[in-house]
């Protein structure tokens, strides 16, 4: 029965997560990080309110900084958001190119470190984060291999102990709908959107990712029934 931290962006990824570390433990706390990005509004109040279900302490990190050493379209304003085809999703080539473009620097290293700092401070486990394999081939800090070297750090840089998991590291993002279905995981609160608008904008690569998951896992309607972002 583990204690979390967990890093909660407030994406399909993460609100699953939050679910199977509830279900397996207990959360001592949720982080959100706001680096200035596009949907930083959204990732707060989603965040928020999924804490507020699970009566869970939550904290947003700041980081303004992020501003100053990326040019990240997630980012900069003056840089268009890619808007891929969903035929595109599966080309390697072109998602590497598509990664290229909203690209952080050491974003996933950098929250992982901060978290790993709070979990040792409030004696917990783990720190537990949505991934997934289909994003790890063009988001190598997404996946299973990042995950194992990146605990080979914290038993070196932690004294207790601290660990990342992903419950969905090795998971495709139809099976992780179809896991949050089972697990009543808050995905009627999730935000999968590079954008910040009162709707997904259903156009960038987060939101055809999503879009695509909900079609084939035949969950169409029940989003539509119980998600207030559905796009337009």
């Amino acid at each position: 029965m583990p204690d979390s931290v967990v890093v909660l962006s407030g994406g399909l990824d993460s609100a699953v997560n939050l679910k199977c570390a509830l279900d397996t433990g207990r959360v001592l706390r949720a982080l959100t990080f706001d680096y200035g990005q596009r949907a930083a509004p959204r990732e707060c109040f989603v965040s928020r309110a999924m804490c507020r279900r699970y009566r869970i302490s939550h904290e947003v990190i700041r980081l303004p900084w992020f501003r100053r050493i990326t040019h990240t379209a997630l980012v900069d304003r003056t840089r268009a958001i890619p808007h891929p085809s969903f035929a595109a999703l599966d080309k390697p080539g072109q998602t590497d190119r598509l990664a290229a473009r909203v690209w952080v620097p050491n974003r996933n290293g950098l929250f992982l470190a901060v978290a790993a700092a709070f979990a040792e401070g409030l004696s917990a486990d783990q720190v537990v984060t949505g991934f997934n394999a289909e994003e790890a081939r063009s988001f190598p800090d997404n996946s299973e291999e990042f995950v194992a070297l990146y605990n080979k750090t914290l038993k070196l840089s932690t004294r207790s102990g601290v660990r990342v998991r992903s419950y969905t590291s090795h998971m495709r993002k139809t099976s992780i709908i179809a896991l949050g279905l089972v697990l009543h995981a808050p995905m009627d609160l999730s935000w999968s959107c590079y954008e910040g608008g009162p709707k997904l904008c259903g156009c960038c690569e987060s939101c055809r990712r999503f879009l695509r998951a909900v079609r084939l896992s035949g969950a169409g309607d029940w989003f539509k029934a119980n998600y207030p972002f559905w796009p337009r």
